[in-house]
């Protein structure tokens, strides 16, 4: 490809192109830089220069406070100032940028079995979904939680695919956005040199964090006692494996290095 730019004189150089050779393909949601000279596990991700944002290390040396409020799992405003979905992305990648949020690099799995080096920049996405995953375990319970991921894998998986019209994709995508319903709160945030510091989150209605129940001092809430009668009944399956021979105490490692 960049011979044949060359060739026919066709400009190609990016802002993220200064010194060193690699691909970079960017939307507002962030933006990928791979092959060429990164195709090498030997060249550091850190040869890219950055577009959306800066390196952790040159970003500012004080902490930046943010407050994101989501409502039924949509943000809808920044630093109190309500916005539309496209001025809060916009707005999330100045934040996180500026303060080194979202550079990654990784190994990518393709559909066809290889993998692919990237280096990659999202930092509005970033700080988004890390602000949004404080709601979820906020209001999700145990059971919704784990399937709430398994449903996020499957839409994410589809669309990387291509298969985002497909009936597996619309039915989880539906089953989403009923656990987003009470996804509601307001989540504060200190923002440092590539670190997303939780500092609170306010104004969530339907959290099922309650303190006095969590608490490991004496409170109004669970009673200890309570737990040691759990406790003992989840026991009562495990204790009749045993009997019947059915648990194994040796260490597992211990008999691999033995086998």
């Amino acid at each position: 490809m960049m011979e044949f730019l060359g060739k026919h004189d066709i400009g190609h150089q990016i802002v993220s192109q200064a010194k060193k050779r690699y691909s970079t393909d960017a939307n507002i949601l962030g933006l990928s830089n791979e092959a060429e000279d990164l195709e090498s596990m030997e060249t550091p991700m850190t040869i890219v220069n950055t577009v959306m944002g800066v390196w952790p290390k040159d970003a500012p040396e004080k902490q930046e406070e943010i407050t994101l409020r989501f409502e039924a799992g949509r943000c809808v405003s920044v630093n109190g100032t309500k916005m539309t979905a496209l001025q809060v992305l916009q707005e999330c990648n100045k934040l996180g940028g500026r303060n080194g949020i979202g550079i990654s690099q990784a190994l990518e799995n393709r559909i066809l079995g290889t993998k692919s080096r990237g280096v990659y920049e999202a930092p509005g996405m970033e700080l988004l979904a890390k602000a949004l995953e404080c709601v979820y375990q906020a209001v999700l319970d145990r059971r919704s939680t784990a399937l709430f991921k398994t449903l996020s894998r499957h839409i994410a998986d589809q669309i990387y695919d291509g298969r985002y019209f497909d009936p597996s994709t619309r039915v989880a995508i539906n089953a989403v956005w009923e656990f987003a319903k009470p996804a509601t709160g307001t989540v504060k945030f200190g923002l440092y040199k590539g670190h997303m510091n939780f500092l609170a989150l306010t104004n969530c209605p339907h959290s099922i964090y309650f303190e006095a129940d969590s608490s490991m001092e004496a409170s109004e809430g669970l009673n200890p006692v309570s737990s040691q009668g759990f406790l003992e009944v989840s026991s009562v399956e495990a204790k009749a494996m045993a009997k019947a021979g059915l648990i194994d105490t040796e260490s597992v490692w211990k008999k691999r290095q033995t086998s």
